[in-house]
């Protein structure tokens, strides 16, 4: 069942992984609509994988409370915590990039704004 619980969650990771190198692709491109339409599957990429992880950790207990050996699950729970650390990592990677792009739209709303009065449109009649 453990097996079953990690492998649950390295195929949820494989898909995000995929995810946000499909979004860094398609920021490169400047397709943004693509980046909105899968928001959603990603955030139930990510309610899933905390859900498995729970799952996960409740195996894990009922295991010791078994007498069962934890050692015996070392190398898949390794192999996870290393595919966490690319997932982040590439997360980070993300944000590297949607960061200053955020940043910049920012700047050139507020100098709109601020040619405007205060207003983002100056809307004469």
């Amino acid at each position: 069942m453990i097996n079953n619980k990690i492998n649950a969650m390295l195929k949820i990771i494989t898909k995000m992984k995929q995810s946000i190198l499909d979004d860094i692709e398609d920021i490169k491109k400047a397709k943004h609509e693509n980046l909105l339409n899968r928001n959603d599957e990603k955030q139930e990429l990510i309610d899933a994988l905390g859900r498995e992880k729970e799952l996960l950790n409740e195996e894990l207990v009922k295991e010791v409370q078994a007498g069962g050996n934890i050692e015996d699950y070392k190398e898949v729970i390794e192999n996870l915590e290393t595919e966490l650390k690319d997932l982040y990592s590439l997360n980070h990677k993300l944000a590297s990039i949607v960061l200053p792009i955020k940043e910049m739209y920012k700047d050139i709303v507020d100098e709109i704004s601020e040619q405007n009065g205060g207003k983002l449109i100056d809307i004469k009649v």
